[in-house]
């Protein structure tokens, strides 16, 4: 998951203004980033939009 870490400290802003717009239902909270929770915040993601961890990896590898 290095290559999904990398993306989330380079281009956070950008990937959570994405996540937004494809999951209206996120809130800030939801997709607040902290070094070494991406896991967690994955689970937030997974748990409000009824997507699959892999198919959100997935969705912020496309970005």
């Amino acid at each position: 998951m290095s290559a999904l870490n990398d993306k989330f400290k380079g281009n956070w802003n950008q990937i959570k203004g994405k996540l937004k717009q494809k999951y209206g239902e996120l809130t800030d909270d939801d997709l607040t980033y902290a070094e070494g929770k991406e896991d967690e915040m994955l689970g937030r993601i997974q748990k409000k939009t009824g997507q699959s961890k892999e198919e959100v990896k997935k969705f912020i590898d496309n970005l």
